[in-house]
């Protein structure tokens, strides 16, 4: 069985010129076999991509030859059978990781970075709010015992969240965390800039967690959710036990595709009665197609796209629900 070196990496660093950068970086990673995406902007880079192992660790040793990706952190894990991408894009961003709030930049100003070996203590003091910075299709499967969920569909949402959050300043110090560690880079940030004066978060994340905590220490509860195909990774980074709804792109159990509201590729529990007929055959069709291109060993890529922009129509549907008080 193939196995393919997944790759996830970001970096704040001033970069005026990233445009110039898009279709150079694109053309190696082309040239190495290496698919995912990679967002450039004036704030940096961020991304996660996937192949083989030569070719992963090509691209990065190429991305590290420009002077200001010298010392690039990535994380690695591993994804058996077929590579976890449909395709590479190298696409340029206002913000690699979107806040929303003008003047926030962590080369200027972040938290304290706590090395995932100190987490636990940190957290476990009563003295501590731990914020999960997430978004809910990511908490709902898993989180660190005791953190505060803010239920936001996006990241731009945190902000006015926090801002609503005013029983938080009775609390000497605030924790935050996030996958790979990119969005509380930015939250710590925004914080710091509101006043906050004792803020930490997560080095590297989730996924470093999981890594390097052994589980029978960790206090870690479930799965972390990854924006790949294995859908989530527990401890020791291994692929967990969740499939995607490619209608709606939120995590499915065995237990959901068994509800009479399961059609694969057209909708799951959560999203059946979001849809619009036209929407449903819409899906049927591209879920016949995808059934067609795997009896002859091909990928349908098109399955990923229309998946993607349904997930950020229904985003957007959601949050003006939310803004009206529904």
């Amino acid at each position: 069985m193939s196995k393919f070196l997944v790759a996830a990496l970001y970096k704040f660093v001033s970069l005026p010129d990233f445009k110039d950068l898009q279709g150079l970086i694109l053309a190696k990673c082309l040239e190495e076999g290496v698919m995912g995406t990679l967002l450039l902007a004036e704030e940096g880079i961020n991304g996660t991509i996937a192949g083989s192992e030569a070719g992963v660790r090509n691209l990065l040793a190429y991305l590290r030859e420009e002077p200001r990706f010298s010392d690039l952190v990535h994380k690695e894990s591993w994804a058996e059978g077929e590579n976890p991408f449909y395709r590479m894009k190298v696409r340029l961003k206002k913000e690699i990781v979107t806040l929303g709030v003008k003047g926030i930049s962590p080369t200027n100003e972040v938290g304290e970075y706590v090395e995932p070996e100190d987490w636990n203590a940190l957290i476990e003091d009563p003295d501590v709010v731990l914020i999960d910075t997430r978004n809910d299709y990511e908490v709902s499967i898993g989180t660190f015992k005791g953190a505060i969920d803010p239920k936001t569909v996006s990241f731009r949402e945190f902000p006015a969240w926090f801002r609503a959050q005013k029983q938080l300043h009775n609390k000497p110090k605030i924790a935050m965390f996030c996958t790979g560690g990119i969005r509380c880079e930015k939250s710590t940030s925004f914080l710091k800039s509101e006043g906050f004066e004792d803020v930490y978060h997560l080095n590297g994340g989730i996924l470093k967690y999981l890594e390097t905590v052994p589980e029978d220490e960790s206090l870690w509860e479930g799965e972390c959710f990854v924006f790949d195909q294995r859908v989530s990774v527990g401890h020791g980074l291994k692929p967990g036990p969740y499939d995607l709804c490619h209608a709606c792109r939120h995590p499915i159990t065995d237990e959901d595709k068994q509800s009479e509201h399961y059609l694969p590729g057209v909708s799951c529990p959560r999203c059946h009665d979001k849809m619009s007929v036209e929407q449903r055959k819409r899906f049927t069709e591209r879920q016949h197609q995808i059934d067609l291109a795997k009896a002859r060993g091909e990928t349908h890529i098109a399955a990923d796209q229309t998946a993607q922009k349904l997930r950020k129509k229904q985003a957007m549907e959601e949050h003006a629900l939310r803004s009206n008080g529904q």
